[in-house]
């Protein structure tokens, strides 16, 4: 047994003896990503080729992922939140802009908003039945200096992106999209993320399509694609691959960049694994639908979003909501203990943040903060079996009715 099963034990001892699930089956951790050997000698080969930085395996991957989303420009930068943050820059937000988020969001998404100078207006989400951002509280936070309203497509499901696209259209504002969770949901006949002037994806390593560290920027906008293109790398008019096969032997700098250049190992991983993300987000469908059908019943959870969205949605996770926030520590504690269950918290309040707290202190957003309070992350991905998903099941029916 191991030393934390002993501690276990020993703990235990006094009352009843007791070894949990998680000292003798292994644990069923919240996310876990599996690599073949096609994706291992992709990398492989491109460590051989001596070519490490932006080259040929960026371009390709701009170009397959552009196609994949049926978009003109795909822009391949250093993380998600270099994304977002090259995606509001080159849509023309600016010091002293105002641009509308969600709370209920990775803190990135308002980051993003402060690196351009600009003020992170935080709005309500619809709800617990559905946590993304809600137009009409939108609608009531715009003032003259709002900019820009930033659409987060929440677990991978679309927000109300038609609505805000149409209230965007009547008041001259910028749409942009946070499409970290969604690299291939759509709204309709559109993927999310091709909707408003840019989209910004991540390619983090717990994400549906992951690389470790690594983003990527969409649009059809080409003043937008040629501006996220300069600003990644200095806003240098040439590139490094440029120069050595010998299309440029210069280069000047027109405006104050970053260095968020993505490297081609991270490339070729993508591109090994891109094949393979419509089959792994249909398991992910699969699984959220099994997970709904035996929790729908459950008392004290609300189940997020509706079925009919599942197959809309790149399912990134599985969210639940708790009807007792109170419960959720404790929930949480005994599917560790108890059945080796790892669990997560998506998200805290970006308005309740330290960072942010005393900057935001009059606010508050009821929904986002019930919201923060109640919601339980659970595992999923494509290889999780059904025998591992039985298990969350049963220790989540038994967590909650302790």
């Amino acid at each position: 047994m191991s030393q934390a099963g002993q501690r276990h034990v020993r703990a235990s001892s006094s009352r009843t003896l007791r070894i949990s699930v998680s000292d003798v089956e292994p644990q069923i951790p919240l996310f876990d990503l599996h690599l073949s050997d096609a994706d291992i000698e992709a990398v492989t080969a491109t460590l051989r080729s001596g070519w490490l930085t932006m080259g040929p395996r960026i371009e390709e991957l701009e170009q397959a992922f552009a196609e994949h989303l049926g978009v003109r420009h795909v822009v391949a930068v250093s993380s998600g939140t270099a994304a977002l943050h090259l995606a509001y820059r080159a849509a023309g937000v600016g010091p002293g802009d105002e641009v509308i988020v969600p709370s209920f969001t990775f803190v990135a998404t308002a980051n993003a908003a402060v690196y351009c100078g600009a003020e992170p207006v935080f709005a309500d989400i619809v709800g617990l039945e559905d946590p993304s951002i809600d137009p009409a509280d939108v609608e009531r936070r715009i003032t003259p200096g709002t900019r820009a309203v930033v659409a987060v497509h929440f677990g991978g499901y679309a927000a109300a992106i038609d609505a805000l696209a149409e209230l965007c259209r009547a008041r001259g504002l910028i749409l942009l999209e946070d499409a970290a969770h969604a690299p291939s949901a759509s709204a309709g006949a559109r993927k999310l993320g091709t909707i408003g002037r840019a989209g910004a994806y991540s390619l983090f390593s717990n994400k549906v399509l992951s690389v470790g560290e690594g983003g990527l920027v969409a649009t059809d906008d080409d003043d937008v694609a040629l501006r996220v293109r300069r600003l990644r790398s200095h806003a240098m008019t040439s590139t490094t691959w440029d120069r050595h096969r010998g299309h440029a032997d210069t280069y000047d700098v027109v405006e104050i960049g970053f260095n968020y250049r993505m490297d081609e190992p991270r490339a070729a991983l993508a591109l090994a694994r891109l094949p393979r993300l419509e089959q792994e987000i249909a398991r992910r469908r699969e699984l959220t639908h099994r997970y709904r059908d035996a929790l729908r019943e459950l008392p004290g959870i609300v189940l997020p979003y509706r079925d009919e969205d599942v197959d809309q949605s790149s399912c990134y996770v599985m969210p639940l909501m708790l009807r007792d926030p109170d419960r959720r520590a404790p929930v949480r504690e005994r599917l560790r203990d108890n059945y080796g269950i790892q669990t997560s918290v998506l998200y805290p309040a970006i308005h309740e943040f330290s960072a942010y707290r005393e900057r935001y202190s009059g606010i508050t957003l009821p929904r986002t903060e019930l919201a923060a309070r109640a919601e339980l992350t659970i595992p999923l991905y494509p290889h999780l079996t059904e025998s591992q998903q039985d298990r969350v099941i049963s220790g989540l029916r038994t967590a909650l009715a302790e």
